[in-house]
């Protein structure tokens, strides 16, 4: 029988079901996130909502005071001086119909897609494209913007955009297990109660049900609800 690693021993005295405060659980992530790489430190939300109806989608975006600790790339549909001013901003790709082909030929590695309005006549036709990968620019989630130096800041600035999948769970980084425990807490903080926040009105019965922390490589556990204003 194969010995077990010092991570693996140390995984396997947790107990699944125990009820962590924030502060105990992102320690504990921190102290097993000993990945080759540094890990992402995720948090996963059960909403008790079914994104198929309109009134329970939940959708945002919220701007993380720590950042991510992720190098963001970000296309941007422009032309003239909106097309000059995005290259200045540190847009990684910048154009018109050429970007659209290229996009439709299957280049997608973007994190981020934005538009000036006067764009989105070209921008349109990628719908199928784009809306599956959630990337598509949308006016509510600033990235439909004649201001697109500053979408670009807040793209690469640490703004990270939710979204509830199908089983109802928002998955979303919060940093870098190389981040504080203070840093990583603010981050959760401000994601958390963006959700809450974001409560649809079609919701029924309980909203948040569930809350966990994982990193990449590690573990999830779950957060005493008793901790989150408005779950």
């Amino acid at each position: 029988m194969a010995k077990l690693t010092k991570k693996q021993k140390e995984m396997a005295k947790l107990d699944s079901e125990k009820l962590y405060s924030v502060d105990d659980a992102i320690k504990t992530i921190k102290e097993l996130a000993t990945a080759k790489f540094d890990e992402t430190i995720e948090v996963a939300m059960n909403l008790g909502v079914d994104p198929r109806h309109a009134d329970q989608m939940v959708r945002g975006v919220v701007s993380l005071p720590s950042g991510t600790g992720k190098d963001v790339k970000v296309a941007v549909f422009a032309r003239g001086d909106n097309a000059d001013k995005a290259v200045a901003a540190g847009a990684d790709k910048v154009g018109a119909e050429d970007l659209m082909e290229d996009m439709q030929a299957g280049n997608l590695d973007y994190d981020r897609v934005i538009a000036t309005p006067d764009m989105m006549g070209v921008v349109g036709r990628l719908g199928k494209t784009l809306g599956p990968k959630g990337l598509m620019p949308n006016p509510k989630l600033g990235t439909v913007t004649p201001n697109v130096e500053q979408a670009i800041k807040d793209a690469k600035g640490g703004q990270v955009e939710y979204r509830v999948e199908k089983a109802g769970i928002i998955h979303s980084g919060i940093g870098k297990a190389s981040f504080s425990e203070g840093d990583l807490r603010k981050n959760f903080d401000t994601l958390v109660n963006a959700v809450v926040k974001a409560k649809p009105s079609g919701a029924k019965g309980k909203y948040v049900r569930k809350v966990s922390v994982s990193s990449s490589m590690g573990p999830g556990l779950k957060i005493d609800l008793a901790e989150i204003e408005g779950a």
